[in-house]
């Protein structure tokens, strides 16, 4: 699946999406510093699931109705880098394309798919 990770996921999600086989573009290393929306704007252009800790994405989404492909907001509270990671692929892994053009919430191994408008700002 391709996928597009803002620089606010960790390290070890990306790595461990990339040897699962999984297409990742990681901003903290190609583009870091860019804004949110020039992020989200990435991801909608390369038709790949964006990957974030930020809620930022959130507002972008439902308040800006910026258009997106799909975005994947993962708040982990108090679980390790490694159980981040191994969460997000098994979500990533067990719904795939069923997280495209949604926003989908990953929290503490709980996941919530919610449908979005996908239409731009009027």
């Amino acid at each position: 699946m391709k996928l597009v990770a803002d620089e606010s996921v960790e390290g070890p999600t990306v790595y461990s999406l990339r040897a699962a086989g999984h297409e990742v573009l990681f901003i903290a290393e190609s583009s870091p510093g860019i804004q949110d929306s020039a992020v989200l704007e990435i991801a909608r252009r390369e038709e790949a699931l964006l990957l974030t800790a930020d809620k930022d994405f959130g507002e972008l989404v439902f308040r800006d109705r910026e258009p997106h492909y799909g975005v994947l907001l993962i708040r982990s509270l108090v679980r390790s880098p490694e159980e981040n990671a191994a969460n997000t692929l098994a979500a990533i892994s067990q719904y795939g394309t069923e997280l495209l053009k949604r926003f989908s919430v990953l929290a503490e191994g709980v996941l919530r798919i919610r449908t979005t408008h996908l239409f731009p700002r009027p």
